[in-house]
């Protein structure tokens, strides 16, 4: 498979590594942050966008102009998502956005909203999340953990929206982001009471497994249309 690589970061790096060693050829490795040229005569299967909020929107446009299915990992824009979906539908292109490629980070996902939805109506604790990532990371809160409050907002109707501060309203989610080094990322949701605790957590021991879940959709993603995410991949 001939892969487009946009963002040459870290993450862009661990994807290029095991996308090697599955035989696939990266035919483009593109810093946005620094050049976006690429000979788009190239023939390419998929891009890989792994970059920064601020280019994310217009990288994803462009492969969608040059008909070439795109899936993107990067977080701290997603106020743009409906105008992109739009677009991929507009161009009849094939759009896949996570928030985290990782397996066990999307299965966790699904364990978070689970236990949602059983805490329904117990009105004794009180739920928080808590995500630790590499002081690189730019964006706060991380996806992942804007992904995990959306699952609990979902089922825990008193609370109406997700906050990044301290705070005591009934109505708010409370999400606390610390950066230390050397952190691949740990999300934890918890529910606490007077009587005890519940806790769930996931902690990544390095960026491997974010790196094996791109790759693995991207081995997917041509000939799918539309726009997608790890629900449909993992069809759950």
């Amino acid at each position: 498979m001939r892969i487009l690589l946009i963002g040459y970061g870290k993450m862009g790096k661990a994807i290029e590594t095991l996308a090697l060693e599955r035989n696939h050829t990266i035919v483009g490795k593109v810093d946005p942050a620094t050049d976006l040229s690429f000979d788009f005569n190239t023939p390419v299967d998929v891009a890989i966008e792994f970059t920064i909020p601020e280019s994310a929107n217009t990288n994803i446009r462009l492969c969608l102009d040059k008909k070439i299915p795109v899936l993107s990992g990067t977080t701290g824009w997603l106020s743009h998502k409906n105008e992109l979906d739009d677009y991929c539908k507009l161009k009849q292109g094939t759009f896949f956005y996570a928030s985290n490629f990782s397996l066990g980070v999307n299965l966790f996902f699904k364990l978070n909203e689970q236990l949602a939805r059983m805490m329904q109506g117990q009105h004794t604790y009180t739920v928080s999340i808590e995500e630790i990532h590499h002081t690189q990371k730019k964006d706060a809160p991380s996806g992942t953990a804007i992904t995990l409050a959306d699952g609990i907002l979902k089922y825990l109707k008193e609370k109406k929206k997700w906050v990044n501060h301290e705070s005591k309203r009934a109505e708010e989610l409370v999400i606390r982001s610390f950066r230390e080094d050397p952190a691949p990322g740990t999300h934890t949701v918890k529910y606490q009471s007077a009587i005890d605790d519940i806790e769930i957590k996931h902690t990544a021991h390095s960026r491997e497994g974010f790196a094996l879940g791109a790759i693995l959709v991207a081995e997917w993603l041509p000939g799918q249309k539309g726009v997608l995410g790890m629900d449909d991949f993992l069809k759950f």
